[in-house]
């Protein structure tokens, strides 16, 4: 079997980024199981989307779980969202409310929708469709524009008092926010 200019030229250029993906795997690896929360959080991504590393949801949610108990917003999202759909871990609603909550308190727009939804179909939570508005009104006003049309679908179902008092909710909690921020 002959190889063309052209294949040749193609595995050669090939070679640096699988050595530079084999080192990052190690030194992502390496910095994680030091305990470094940001090397779990990309580690956990690596796991789950199989980039360097086989795919293992289970693996995955491990590396999740060690970044998020140590506060890291990007992988207390994620952990919600394999406890959502069940990856990695049994399917469990209450447990991806929990996470959802604890990284949509830092702000993460992806977890605040997350939990609007939960809130709007009372997954893991009680029903509630004051928290779910908040919640979607809360990551459409930090840029999600997903959260907006969230919002609008809740917005014409529920009355202007419980509009108000969710539009309320949202001002007092980004205004506790930014206390805390300063």
């Amino acid at each position: 079997m002959f190889i063309n200019s052209f294949q040749f030229s193609a595995i050669i250029a090939l070679v640096p980024i699988i050595l530079l993906v084999s080192c990052k795997t190690d030194d992502t690896h390496k910095f994680a199981e030091e305990g470094d929360p940001t090397a779990q959080y990309e580690l956990g991504i690596m796991y789950q989307n199989g980039e360097g590393v086989p795919q293992n949801y289970s693996k995955a949610v491990k590396w999740f779980r060690k970044a998020a108990e140590q506060g890291d917003s990007n992988a207390q999202y994620r952990l919600g969202l394999k406890y959502s759909v069940g990856h990695g871990v049994p399917q469990d609603y209450s447990e991806a409310a929990k996470w959802h909550y604890k990284s949509a308190e830092q702000g993460n727009t992806g977890a605040q929708l997350s939990l609007a939804r939960m809130y709007d179909r009372g997954n893991g939570v009680q029903q509630n469709d004051i928290s779910a508005y908040m919640w979607s009104n809360l990551a459409a006003s930090g840029g999600l524009e997903r959260a907006e049309a969230h919002r609008d679908i809740i917005r014409q179902r529920i009355s202007k008092e419980q509009i108000v008092e969710a539009e309320r909710l949202s001002t007092e909690w980004l205004q506790k926010r930014t206390k805390r921020q300063r």
